[in-house]
């Protein structure tokens, strides 16, 4: 392969700030430009994740809360399901799992800010969209600035503040109000929902929008935020690949996605997305930000999609090599209706059929609260933006000389240079779902900075499949000029004792040696450990599966770590060590066990009944079994639970089409098969030593033509049977603060 080339591209202009936050909503340090998002003066990149409070028990918010932040996540991001709120005689509650204003206070304990979407239509799988359903049958023309239309969102925006009683007003929590959602030629109408949020007591430094779409969007007014997926349930289920999952893995200053909610577009009486949609992007003044990049994906019944952790980490990765000032997740945490039929469903309007209860989204955090081995690549990503922000934020992003040709392009090598013409970073994204990239081989890559070009590395390499690298160029640590190093950024640490410049982790990409240049130095390939460029320490690692950063501090472990401001929580590990940079080695904290694992017994009690290919369509979209066709049909498996134990969680293997899980006879979760492991809190859906858990799992035709993923596809004869592969019950066990002595307090 000749030598690949990328020329630093400077500002086109100088730098300007954003027309938000308004002087009267400025809180918390927080200002923008059309360059970066800043802190206090100081640029960062934000990093934000969905959780959905009202799909998520109230006796987990906490926990998840320190979840996330553990993984890098620097902003809850959450709908306001206007819905989940009204009860059956159409009054509104705000209590227990629905109590917003404890959940922001929950948010403002972990350390983190929040972004409200409030809508009043949102989205989100939700029935009508999160309107209740007086609301949805209302003679008003939903959407629109219908006075009574906006009767019906004034009342609801009142009711709203009240609960939330002054929280989200600036200086709190409540950095960011999405109004809206998806809402793609009325500019007047989010406007006018800005103004009756305000009216209501409501207001932030940021207000935001969704871009995707080729939405037309107030300018000034709104953050343009925009979305991305690998795959989604909304495609036919003979639809493939679509080229607009296909773009989000290549290099690209393009920002918008015109097939994210496109199915639905039309049926809520918006005129089909334009195909130069993603040429059209509008930023108005705004850095490239993002609030939706799908981190997991949603089961509809008639298409199944399941992304490795790789691609979910993939899709993230070329944005920020692509220029991202702001990476936002949908969804970080899985979760689970709170009750049963608020659901998108054919029967109500919508395309798609989606399970009653089940919301785990195949996301980074399950809706069981276990991380998946997506959120460790994706923690790595989040240390290197909270590591070297204020450095991207004065950046831009060049893309090479030579690009793929097109999208069927799986030979050319897919990377970006994030740069300010003195340092930058080699942001090397070489993967993509389904249709394997080829390795790229014989690679040097010549990175033209402002003051001369950089080579890396002497010697050609091979760059693997799945290769996800940032490679550090020209940077500056100190007194000491780092001049490129064949190994991922992933943070900064304190200079050791007695050392001047800080130490610069980095992380061993598979298959690629490791080659540092200082700058008046020889290249050399080393291994893990530590190696000296001029006054700096580089620390090499491995790999970053088992590593946390927490501000300054270093940490690995085979269980989970989780924190706030003050405590460090541990759990599921049989070791916990830390980097000491006094003596620049891991030194071990704890030692324990691994969580306890035990098989559950399981009785057959009713076998399945045959079922037909299909129950039926909508449109070209397959229909879900009726209750009735389950009921009848469904094979019934119980569950010798017995003691749930300390914080057990049911894992499940099976194969079928659609099964509930039963406790005492009432259904509380429920899934659409797509070949994965099905994991349930016990203690959150009520499982004690004394209840009847049963499991009802109707097969899956043979000749059924619903999409499933490669994965469950092969085993469709499984699946028509309606089996339980096999059950364990895991023990977590309690989280277990870490001693303050050896706890920090460096905000991460």
């Amino acid at each position: 392969m000749p030598l690949l080339h990328v020329r630093h591209e400077p500002w086109p202009r100088p730098e300007r700030s954003a027309p938000l936050p308004h002087p009267e909503e400025a809180a918390r340090g927080l200002s923008a430009t059309d360059r970066t998002f800043r802190r206090d003066g100081v640029p960062v990149i934000p990093v934000s994740g969905e959780i959905h409070y009202s799909r998520t028990p109230r006796a987990r918010w906490a926990e998840r809360l320190r979840q996330l932040r553990a993984g890098g996540i620097t902003i809850a991001s959450t709908y306001v399901f206007w819905n989940h709120h009204v009860r059956a005689d159409d009054t509104t509650s705000f209590s227990g799992q629905l109590d917003l204003a404890a959940f922001v206070d929950e948010v403002a304990a972990a350390g983190l800010d929040l972004v409200l979407r409030i809508g009043p239509w949102v989205h989100g799988e939700a029935r009508n969209g999160g309107f209740p359903d007086p609301v949805q049958w209302a003679d008003v023309v939903h959407r629109s600035d219908d006075p009574a239309y906006l009767t019906l969102v004034r009342e609801w925006f009142g009711a709203l503040a009240r609960a939330l009683d002054g929280r989200a007003r600036p200086g709190g929590p409540v950095i960011g109000i999405q109004v809206e959602n998806e809402l793609y030629d009325r500019p007047q109408h989010l406007s006018t929902l800005i103004t009756l949020a305000r009216e209501a007591g409501m207001s932030a430094p940021l207000w935001t929008a969704t871009a995707w779409g080729g939405a037309q969007l107030p300018a000034g007014e709104v953050v343009p935020l925009f979305g991305g997926y690998a795959d989604g349930f909304w495609v036919d289920p003979d639809g493939g690949w679509q080229p607009n999952f296909r773009a989000h893995f290549f290099p690209s200053h393009d920002w918008d996605d015109p097939g994210v909610g496109d199915d639905v577009r039309g049926r809520l009486g918006f005129a089909p997305a334009a195909d130069d949609i993603s040429r059209a992007a509008e930023l108005h003044g705004f850095p490239p930000a993002t609030c939706e990049l799908g981190s997991g994906m949603a089961a509809a019944y008639h298409r199944r999609p399941v992304l490795s952790a790789r691609d979910v980490a993939a899709l993230a990765h070329v944005k920020i090599g692509n220029g991202s000032g702001w990476q936002g997740y949908f969804m970080y945490a899985g979760g689970r209706n709170p009750g049963p039929g608020l659901q998108e469903t054919q029967d109500t309007g919508y395309p798609n059929d989606l399970p009653s209860r089940g919301y785990d989204f195949g996301a980074p955090l399950s809706q069981a609260g276990d991380p998946r081995s997506s959120s460790a690549l994706l923690r790595a990503q989040h240390a290197f933006l909270a590591a070297f922000g204020d450095r991207l934020g004065g950046m831009t992003s060049s893309l090479p000389a030579v690009r793929p040709a097109g999208l069927d392009d799986r030979s050319t090598l897919r990377w970006a240079l994030r740069s300010d013409g003195r340092e930058g970073f080699v942001v090397i994204s070489h993967h993509q779902p389904y249709e394997g990239v080829e390795t790229a081989r014989g690679v040097r890559i010549a990175v033209e900075l402002d003051d001369g070009t950089v080579t890396l590395p002497a010697e050609p390499v091979d760059i693997p499949a799945g290769t996800l690298a940032r490679w550090p160029v020209g940077l500056a640590l100190g007194s000491t000029r780092v001049h490129a190093v064949t190994a991922s950024a992933l943070t900064l640490l304190p200079p050791a004792p007695g050392a001047a410049d800080p130490t610069l982790v980095v992380v061993a990409d598979a298959g690629i040696p490791v080659e540092i240049r200082g700058e008046d130095e020889a290249p050399r390939v080393v291994t893990a450990g530590i190696h000296r460029v001029g006054g700096t320490a580089v620390l090499v690692l491995d790999d970053a599966d088992e590593v946390w950063v927490r501000g300054q501090e270093l940490y690995r472990t085979d269980g989970e770590l989780a924190w706030d401001d003050e405590t460090v929580l541990l759990r599921g590990a049989s070791r916990l060590d830390r980097y000491d940079l006094a003596r620049e080695r891991w030194e071990r904290l704890e030692t324990g066990a691994p969580p306890a694992r035990r098989a559950v017994p399981i009785q057959t009690t009713r076998a399945a009944g045959p079922v037909p290919a299909d129950y039926g369509f909508g449109g070209s979209r397959h229909r879900a079994p009726s209750p009735a066709v389950f009921e009848d049909s469904a094979a019934v498996h119980a569950l010798e639970i017995g003691d749930p134990g300390d914080d057990g969680v049911l894992e499940v293997a099976w194969a079928g089409d659609v099964a509930e899980l039963r406790v005492d006879g009432v259904t509380v979760d429920d899934r659409f098969w797509d070949g994965e492991r099905w994991t349930v809190s016990l203690a959150d859906v009520g499982v004690t030593a004394a209840s009847a858990v049963t499991l009802h799992v109707l097969p899956l035709s043979e000749e059924s033509t619903v999409w499933l993923p490669p994965g469950a596809a092969g085993r469709r004869h499984a699946a028509a049977r309606g089996t339980i592969e096999s059950a364990f019950l895991r023990e977590r066990g309690a989280w277990r603060p870490l001693r303050r002595e050896i706890v920090g307090t460096r905000r991460g």
